[in-house]
């Protein structure tokens, strides 16, 4: 365990001995279990601790004892609290690592194995939007790092004595205080439940490598609550405010009214109420007056992860008839397969092409026989030729005999790209090219016994890119409109502009519907990175909008270029998304939002 959870632990220990001493004890005791107690049972919540917090609500500009950097701190900043009236932001439920926080009534049981008796796990119900979460108990293994994302998380739990300690993984997006403070897709959080007779201690610690400099740790209490009744909790989602489609509300930098009310109204040192580890401890309040605070700067961004680091490549089940395949140097590629064969969007990168072939195999037997290419990329196309040869579509003539080779669909603009006028070299051999290419919004495609819209959008990544819906599976291939691991790439010189993959956003938004609480439902593959679902596409087109309207209010006012990066204006975002190194960085990402926010005068942007 590390040192600052041990510490978390002992502290809590303590709130909740404290807790037996000072309430009245209630008669009926639950007996121990071996190891540890039995945590079965319904819970009430205590609002001792943080009760204007979680209750009222936090006051906007309210960081105090929150160890963020300046990238949460601005995030916090531009939030404004009308963007919860948006359909897609409403009825999301807490995260796991929130929702104890309460409104909470608790019901946790287990589910045992009937032939063992042995515990596989726990299970928790919440009052508050009603979440339902796992807690395997079996030793089963975290899902790999491209699989979906959800509010609750993945969850294993072993007992250390009498406690209970938990690590989650793969949570969406979510929120440390509700007042704009955000917690990455990329945070762990471990939890440990201490239980004291009739009292449970939650003890809950994020470590979040992109808005954390340190972990985070909080503690909620509960007492025994046999006779509670947990109503049941349905959400409806209506529209609230007729907004222009796209909107994202927030506020501009340094154009939020509201933050100085906090520390106004409370007497706080406005330093303090913006947060930062530094004023988390005792000796923070003696600090000389006037003494400099600790840099807004941060270090350079982490690493962006892989999607897949061994080297193969994997295959992840989405649902239908629906795979994502998964390899490191190519982009994903979606694949449906089916009585009638196989058909796959993109065919990555020429180097996957063996592991690829290997992976679809896995999965089906029969032929190959369309390849649809969302865009011109090496790493979408690469694999074309090869992949194509091992395939056959029948398309009619020749008696209906199977062509050799499989079909490959693309817009006409990606076989212009891949293709070159005669007497000039192609970047790419005649047996990539596509084959079967249209000019209009969409076309479709039966397969499989299942309805295919290609749909074409404009002025997006490129030009000539695709997305790829899978009607009855419920499934969208997005290309690299949408993706996971970086800032979109916008390929000025073949026809990409930040408004257009804005729009292919919003169109993605209009196709997803959730299952329930803003979870599942339409699952749509990323051109690179994780599986998600209509949330987790929501989280980036609400970034790339709020980028966007940074940079368009400065270059109304007429800022250079210069200037434009020397305001930041993806602070907030630069350890998520952002790069310093390699071929497209997160200086790159701003310039080619830059251009393409300019007036189309014909001259060029100054730096």
């Amino acid at each position: 365990m590390k040192r600052g959870h041990r510490l978390a632990v002992a502290a809590a220990t303590g709130v909740a001995a404290a807790a037996v001493a000072i309430l009245p004890a209630i008669a009926q005791q639950m007996p121990a279990s071996t190891p540890g107690y039995d945590l079965s049972g319904e819970w009430a919540p205590r609002f001792h601790e943080d009760q204007p917090e979680r209750i009222p609500g936090p006051e906007i500009g309210d960081y105090l004892g929150l160890p963020i950097n300046a990238a949460a701190r601005l995030h916090a900043d531009s939030w404004d609290a009308s963007i919860l009236t948006l359909p897609e932001h409403q009825c999301k439920p807490h995260p796991s690592d929130y929702s104890p926080r309460g409104p909470a009534n608790l019901r946790i049981w287990k589910e045992i194995d009937t032939a063992s008796q042995q515990l596989l796990a726990y299970h928790t119900h919440i009052s508050w939007q009603a979440p339902e979460r796992t807690i395997w108990m079996d030793g089963r293994p975290h899902p790999p790092e491209f699989a979906a994302h959800t509010w609750q998380g993945f969850s294993t739990g072993v007992w250390d004595g009498d406690m209970l300690t938990i690590t989650t993984t793969h949570l969406k997006m979510g929120w440390i205080r509700r007042n704009g403070i955000p917690r990455s897709d990329r945070a762990v959080v471990t939890e440990h439940l201490v239980r004291h007779d009739n009292y449970l201690t939650w003890i809950i610690v994020i470590d979040d490598p992109v808005y954390l400099t340190e972990p985070f740790i909080r503690t909620t209490n509960f007492v025994w609550d046999p006779h509670q009744q947990i109503a049941p909790y349905p959400c409806q989602i209506v529209e609230e405010i007729d907004r222009p489609q796209g909107v994202v509300p927030h506020h501009l930098p340094g154009q939020n009214p509201f933050l100085g009310e906090f520390p106004a109204k409370f007497g706080v040192s406005p330093e303090a109420a913006r947060g930062g580890a530094e004023t988390t401890y005792p000796d923070y309040q003696w600090r000389a007056k006037g003494a400099p605070a600790a840099p807004a700067r941060e270090s350079d961004p982490p690493a962006v992860a892989a999607s897949a680091s061994d080297g193969d490549v994997h295959v992840l089940p989405v649902q239908g008839n629906v795979f994502m395949l998964v390899g490191t140097g190519g982009a994903n590629i979606t694949m449906q397969a089916g009585d009638e064969g196989v058909l796959i969007v993109d065919a990555s990168a020429a180097t996957l092409t063996d592991k690829v072939l290997k992976a679809i195999r896995t999965v089906s037997t029969k032929p190959i026989r369309y390849i649809v290419d969302t865009d011109a990329d090496a790493d979408h196309v690469g694999g074309n030729a090869d992949i194509a040869k091992q395939g056959a579509v029948i398309s009619g003539g020749n008696m209906g005999q199977p062509y050799s080779g499989a079909a490959i669909i693309a817009h006409e603009k990606v076989l212009a790209r891949m293709s070159a006028p005669t007497g000039e070299p192609s970047p790419f051999p005649q047996a990539a090219w596509p084959t079967d290419t249209y000019f209009t919004k969409k076309k479709e495609l039966f397969f499989n016994g299942e309805a295919i819209e290609i749909l074409h959008q404009p002025s997006a990544h490129t030009d000539g890119d695709s997305l790829v819906f899978f009607r009855r599976s419920d499934v969208v291939s997005a290309g690299d409109l949408f993706l996971t691991t970086t800032y979109p790439v916008i390929d000025l010189e073949r026809g990409g502009n930040i408004q257009g993959i804005i729009a292919g956003l919003n169109t993605l938004l209009d196709i997803t519907i959730p299952r329930d609480k803003q979870e599942g439902g339409t699952y749509v593959v990323p051109g690179h990175g994780r599986l998600c679902d209509e949330a987790d596409l929501l989280e980036y087109r609400d970034m790339l909008t709020i980028v966007r309207d940074r940079i368009q209010d400065l270059v109304k006012k007429g800022a250079t270029l210069d200037q434009v990066n020397a305001a930041r204006p993806t602070l907030d975002y630069d350890r998520r998304y952002g790069t310093t190194s390699g071929p497209w960085t997160t200086d790159k990402f701003i310039e080619a939002v830059y251009k393409s926010l300019q007036p189309a005068t014909g001259t060029k942007p100054s730096r």
